[in-house]
Formats: structure tokens, sequence, C-alpha cells
């Protein structure tokens, strides 16, 4: 298999699976971890390597190091392997996934933002999901008729913060993670519930459900559920690893343990909550962004403009919800119908958001 992002949580778990099940690893790509890729290399004995910046090359230990953003597209076509696990985080893992798809690889996707901003142009009857939420999703609906379904969230870091002291949030502290430890990007979009906007939108093109919700679900056992038109209700309930997902990712079918069963006696209890726009001001745009698939990839542009900006503390967690609907305002009636129209959009809108960010600052 080709693995795109193996030093992060997703490919290390995926390769866990691969060394449980021995199975054979050719690509592997990462960021700028060199030193757990070159572990892994001595590990799996990969027949391609991809790192994300050229000065890093000499320090890989491998003789078929390729570099950058073109160099992931030529390891993808140069490879044989017919799965492909797509684990980058952002923007960049688009492209990646358009030509794993256009070569006729099966697609395991764990980078959001591939649906999110170009969904109407991917083949998603095609694409396996890895993601709790998704993976849940289907594991319950086995080709039956939903009426909705709901996606769960943990709350993030502020879900018990009064709400007057948000603006007054560090990143530090937005970083901690009631539930569990994740990079920076995707636990600042969990503070803020634009994370699960993107899963909604991730959902709706995966499914064909225009009925969606979210709720919060503290415990993170319960990743999602369906009520189908029988008046039935299912829940996916699961300890919170991404093993699971991962493993019917690249067996197709499981037939042993992945992992420990949920003891709902020892869970004792299971507390929901709604979400409050008053807390995730972001949530506001839930309906019209669900109902209008192909603003993402507006709101996915003007997201990592904005967190980037909280991080480097230019701005208040709050103002990250500003930011975003701002743009998706600004560009409201822009539609993306290939893939040039996506990447000229998301250029728009990171261009217009640099004076706009800037004006906020002053």
């Amino acid at each position: 298999m080709i693995i795109l992002g193996s030093t992060g949580s997703i490919g290390v778990n995926a390769l866990n699976i691969a060394r449980r099940f021995s199975l054979p690893i050719e690509t592997l790509t990462a960021g700028r971890n060199v030193a757990l890729l070159n572990q892994q290399i001595e590990e799996f004995h990969p027949r391609y390597v991809c790192i994300k910046d050229k000065e890093l090359v000499q320090d890989v230990h491998h003789d078929h190091v390729f570099y950058g953003d073109e160099g992931l597209l030529e390891v993808i076509e140069k490879s044989q392997s017919d799965l492909l696990i797509n684990a980058l985080v952002g923007f960049s893992g688009l492209a990646p996934s358009i030509l794993t798809q256009k070569l006729g690889k099966r697609l395991a996707l764990a980078n959001k933002e591939s649906l999110v901003v170009a969904g109407n142009l991917l083949d998603t009857s095609k694409i396996i999901p890895i993601d709790s939420e998704h993976f849940g999703l289907w594991y319950l609906l086995q080709n039956k008729k939903p009426h909705s379904m709901t996606i769960t969230a943990s709350g993030g870091a502020f879900r018990d913060t009064p709400i007057e002291q948000l603006a007054r949030m560090t990143p530090k502290e937005a970083l901690q993670h009631p539930n569990w430890s994740m990079g920076k990007k995707i636990t600042i979009d969990s503070a803020t519930m634009t994370n699960k906007i993107f899963e909604l939108l991730e959902a709706r093109w995966l499914y064909g459900c225009e009925n969606l919700d979210a709720i919060i679900e503290t415990n993170s056992i319960i990743h999602a559920m369906i009520n189908f038109v029988d008046g039935s209700t299912t829940a996916h309930m699961a300890v919170a690893d991404m093993k699971l997902p991962i493993s019917f990712a690249l067996l197709g079918d499981v037939k042993e343990q992945i992992l420990p069963h949920v003891n709902l006696l020892e869970v004792g209890s299971l507390n929901f909550r709604k979400i409050e726009a008053a807390r995730y001001p972001i949530w506001e745009m839930k309906e019209e962004i669900v109902k209008n698939p192909q603003r993402g990839v507006v709101l996915n542009a003007a997201n990592e403009i904005a967190v980037a900006a909280f991080l480097k503390g230019q701005i208040n967690i709050l103002d990250i919800a500003k930011i975003n609907k701002q743009a998706c305002l600004f560009f409201q009636d822009t539609q993306a119908n290939t893939l040039a129209e996506v990447f000229e959009i998301d250029k728009e809108v990171r261009l217009y958001l640099k004076n706009y960010t800037k004006d906020m600052r002053e």
C-alpha cells in the first residue's frame, strides 16, 4: 500500500495494522519528522519515500527519496499498489486524492479537506472513509434507507469553559483536548466545532443525505447514529481508536477483535449536549453549509488562515468564526466545477483574508 502522512497518528496506526497482519508497504511519505520516518523505513523497507522539504532529503535513509508536492504526486504515479491511504492534513491532500482516483487506485481517505473542498469532483462511491464518525455511519447504514444521520462531537477544549471567558483563552489552553491528543490544527477545529461542520460536509458527499446533524457526547463512545425511515434508531459505539476503521480500510473485512469492547457498566452514563452557537458561533452556518456544500472550499481556506492567526496569538478563538463567516458571505455566489476552479477560489479567499485579518488586528 501507499501511505501519505506515515508519521502522523493515522499513518502510525495504519502501520500498526500492517505490522499485525503482515501487509506490504510500497511507499511512505512524511512531513518533517525524519527521525520517525527513518525508523519506519528500517522496519517496512518501502520502495519509494517522499519528504516535504528538499533540504531534508539528505537526512532520509533511503535511496529513492522524492520531495515536495510534485514529488508526492510522482511517487503516487510510480507506485504499483492499488490502495492509497491519504492521511495528509489540509488542502494539500486534495491533489493526491484526485490523482489516486484518476489512476484507478482505491482511496482510503482520512484527509477531510479533499471532500470538504471538492466532494463534487471525487467518486465518493469508491472512497473508503477513515474517520470514526463516517466509518460508524457506514457500519450502521448497510444499504438501508436513512431518514437522518447524526454524528457526535467531544465538545473540544472549551466545552465546559464559561462563555464569557472564551475570548481570553490562549492557544495553549485550546490545544488541551479533553479526550485525546491530536495535531494542532484539528484540535483547534474541535474547540471551535469547525471540524464537525467539515464532517457533516463529508457525510453529505459520502452518503447523499441532507438531513444531517451533530451533538456532543462527552465520553466519545458513540460516534454516529442513524434514524431510519421505519422509526428505528441505531448507534455505533466503540472505544475511540482509529485502528478499527483503518483495519476495515486495509483488510476489507475484519474477522478478529481489533479493540476491547465497550463496557457500559464501566462507562456508567452517557452525557449528551446540544451544540450551542453561543459557545461555538460557527454553528450558525451549519444549515447553510450543508445545503450549499460547494462552499466548503471557501470555508476551508478561511479556516486555515484563521487558525494559523489564532495559533500566532493574532486573534482570539471567537474571531475564527467571524473570519469564516465573513469569507463565506463575501464569496457566497462562488461555485467550483473543476479542479482548476477549486485552486483558484482557494487562492482568492486567502488573498482576500490577508487584508481582512490585518484590519482586524489593527
